[in-house]
């Protein structure tokens, strides 16, 4: 919920509360992201919509969109501990493409970091620049230094 709210009303419904919205999200019918699944169980997951889903996008002096192209957005993962750095991301920004390209979208963004040092998992919640590259993204921008924003045509 954090890149589809104003900060102040994430905070305000800071836990139950956003998760009262995101099923509110689901129960109205739209698929705000996709899951992974290994020998049966969930492994990942990634959000994945119309980047006008994501307002917080639009007011980020780093991550503000580029154009006015319409643009499909993954914005953050989650991946069990125990399948991390087992290519997981790789393969939910596949199918995120898939997802969106289905949907008619033809250009899908992504705002990964690239750190200098070794980071924590909960500070690269939005992917790793390296997991875009394996999955065919290309850098189209960088506002910081360890902030690409990376795109893929479809």
């Amino acid at each position: 919920m954090w890149w589809r709210l104003p900060r102040a009303q994430w905070r305000e419904q800071k836990g139950d509360g956003n998760k009262t919205a995101i099923r509110k999200i689901v129960k109205a019918g739209e698929v705000p992201g996709l899951l992974a699944y290994a020998d049966g169980e969930p492994v990942g997951w990634c959000a994945i919509g119309p980047r006008e889903a994501y307002p917080r996008l639009a007011t980020s002096r780093t991550l503000k969109p580029l154009d006015d192209q319409r643009v499909w957005s993954v914005t953050c993962f989650f991946v069990a501990r125990a399948r991390r750095r087992r290519g997981v991301t790789v393969e939910l920004l596949k199918a995120a493409t898939e997802f969106a390209r289905k949907r008619g979208a033809k250009i899908i963004e992504g705002y990964p970091v690239e750190p200098k040092k070794q980071q924590a998992d909960a500070f690269v919640y939005t992917g790793l620049a390296s997991a875009f590259r394996n999955a065919a993204f290309k850098e189209v921008a960088r506002r910081s230094p360890t902030r690409p924003i990376m795109r893929r045509a479809i």
